[in-house]
């Protein structure tokens, strides 16, 4: 069921359009059936006047070969040649017979046959067999039964080599003077001599015409495959039968005329594409007016609901904006009273909103960096305490060059913790920086702890955040390789990765990770539990990794327990 619309614009063109159509709808269908009335008078009595124009011309050709055949029939030669038993004169009629071709192109041959069997032809070779008793032939028969030549439905031509062609033949009998039967002279016409007057007949893209007898026999027809098929004849005969002018039973425009001088009936079929074409051209003619009226009725309605509901649409996508995230909007405060103050409350519930977030931002942003440096200062004690320690032990045993070195170690780590006061370094800083740590913690664990750094020189110059690295080697050593039984190796190592990003990488071979803080490492942010050493774990560093970068990048942990720990640090 179709629901009424709920928006007042919608309303506003539903209304319009429903009475547009109506109003258009009821005026189209009365000039349509008007116009289609006129229309169909006059394809009826055009189409008459072609038929009866066409028969017309048909008549006369027929008058012309009836002409034709009375002056080779009742001549002298013709008489005479067969009358004579020896055919004396031949060569005469043959000239005759010349004459009669030479006036009509449309005639094919002449035949002038005895009853006694005798022929003679301007066709070299004929294919009719002679015959004793010619008179009882069919269409010798036929010949003599009327009183005027006889005219056949077309057939293929037999008294000639090229059997393949259509004609349309008049016969007519020969009587001596004593009007008794010496023979029959037989007119084959081309079937183009009948085809030319109609073709220019117009009855429509699928209109055509056909010439029938009394006796239902098909005289023409442009398709000859008519004159062989029973059904097709049949469906002809049927046609020929309607009356004039249009035939519901068979939605047809039927048109006849009896042809002057024969028993052939002229039949016209008009197709009603003409009409059908007619009808399209006023329907299309009525649609194009039609919507362009609809289309300047539902822009005016439009306009007017748009002056009204504008405001509106207005506040409605300020808010879909304000649902997705986006707050840097600003809704005009027009229209009505009522939307004006809608709009005017928006806007200041979206300022108070932009004020809120940005005060918790800064907040936040505050608050992670105080936790950093905080966390960060907590270091320098921690190692430094260790460090000292491990240096005093090495002067009690008078490791005098030990003890010189691990001191330089320590200061170049403390020079590049604080790089000049800048919370960034580059990745070569970064490594060295590691590296010293590490010399220290060697001196301390001894062999108990070996590594290894290598990383790709063209990364050397590349700014990072500092201090990223040494609170995992850190967490590896106090965490993995101390806790292990016998010696442990750690490698640090950086590179590109396939999709051009940044990798870090630190691998060591300690005691692994509990199972447990395994399944945590799908969640860094949420990995409290995860080892922290110092102030400073890889919570921290993944933290410090994600405000820099964005949450794509960060700390990634690999850990299988009595294997070994694989941290992989991902920057762009």
């Amino acid at each position: 069921m179709m629901r009424f619309p709920r928006s007042l614009q919608s309303r506003i063109s539903f209304v319009y359009m429903l009475i547009s159509l109506v109003t258009i709808g009821i005026i189209g269908t009365v000039l349509y059936v008007g116009i289609s009335r006129v229309v169909m008078n006059d394809s009826i009595q055009s189409s008459q006047m072609a038929i009866s124009k066409s028969g017309t011309f048909v008549g006369a050709y027929i008058d012309r070969l009836l002409v034709l055949s009375n002056v080779l029939a009742n001549n002298p030669q013709t008489i005479k040649t067969l009358a004579s038993p020896t055919k004396e004169g031949e060569k005469d009629e043959m000239q005759l017979i010349k004459t009669v071709l030479m006036s009509d192109s449309y005639i094919k041959s002449v035949v002038v046959i005895g009853k006694d069997g005798y022929m003679l032809s301007n066709e070299t070779k004929l294919n009719m067999q002679r015959s004793s008793n010619m008179m009882t032939e069919p269409w010798y028969v036929e010949a003599i039964k009327g009183k005027t030549p006889a005219l056949s439905s077309a057939r293929m031509q037999e008294f000639a080599m090229d059997k393949d062609k259509w004609v349309i033949s008049m016969s007519q009998e020969v009587k001596d003077e004593n009007n008794r039967n010496l023979g029959v002279i037989l007119l084959d016409i081309e079937y183009n001599g009948i085809d030319d007057y109609l073709k220019d007949l117009d009855l429509g893209s699928k209109g055509f015409a056909f010439i029938i007898n009394s006796h239902g026999g098909i005289v023409y027809h442009k398709d000859p495959t008519f004159f062989v098929d029973p059904a097709k004849q049949e469906h002809l005969r049927n046609i020929s039968m309607s009356a004039n002018g249009y035939d519901k039973a068979q939605n047809l425009l039927v048109h006849k005329t009896q042809i002057a001088n024969s028993d052939w009936t002229l039949v016209g079929v008009s197709s009603l594409d003409g009409l059908l074409q007619i009808r399209g051209q006023m329907l299309r003619s009525f649609a194009i007016v039609g919507i362009g009226l609809l289309i300047l009725i539902i822009t005016v309605s439009l306009l007017i609901a748009k002056s009204i509901t504008r405001p509106i649409h207005r506040l409605e996508q300020a808010m879909q904006k304000v649902r997705t995230g986006s707050l840097e909007v600003s809704v005009p405060e027009s229209g009505v009273t009522e939307v004006q103050g809608l709009a005017q409350h928006f806007n200041l519930m979206v300022s108070e909103v932009r004020r809120l977030l940005k005060e918790i931002e800064t907040k936040e942003k505050t608050l992670h960096a105080y936790e950093l440096k905080v966390l960060h200062s907590q270091i320098n004690p921690h190692f430094l305490y260790n460090t000292l320690d491990t240096i005093v032990w090495m002067a009690e045993f008078n490791e005098s060059e030990r003890v010189i070195s691990t001191t330089k170690a320590l200061a170049k780590f403390f020079q590049l913790s604080l790089s000049g006061g800048s919370e960034m370094t580059t990745i070569e800083n970064e490594m060295n920086h590691v590296a010293q740590y590490l010399f220290i913690q060697k001196e301390r664990y001894g062999d108990k702890l070996h590594y290894q750094l290598d990383f790709d020189p063209a990364l050397a110059v590349k700014v990072i955040p500092k201090i990223i690295l040494q609170p995992i080697v850190e967490n590896a050593i106090y965490h993995g390789i101390r806790e292990k039984e016998g010696s442990g190796f750690l490698e640090i190592s950086c590179d590109y990765t396939d999709d051009g990003h940044v990798k870090f990488i630190v691998k060591d071979d300690g005691v692994g990770f509990d199972p447990y803080l395994q399944s945590r490492n799908k969640d860094i942010e949420s990995a409290s539990s995860l080892p922290k050493l110092g102030g400073v774990g890889i919570n921290n560093v993944d933290e410090r990794l994600k405000l820099t970068y964005g949450k794509e990048y960060g700390v990634h942990i690999e850990s299988r327990l009595g294997e070994g720990t694989t941290v992989t640090i991902i920057i762009p």
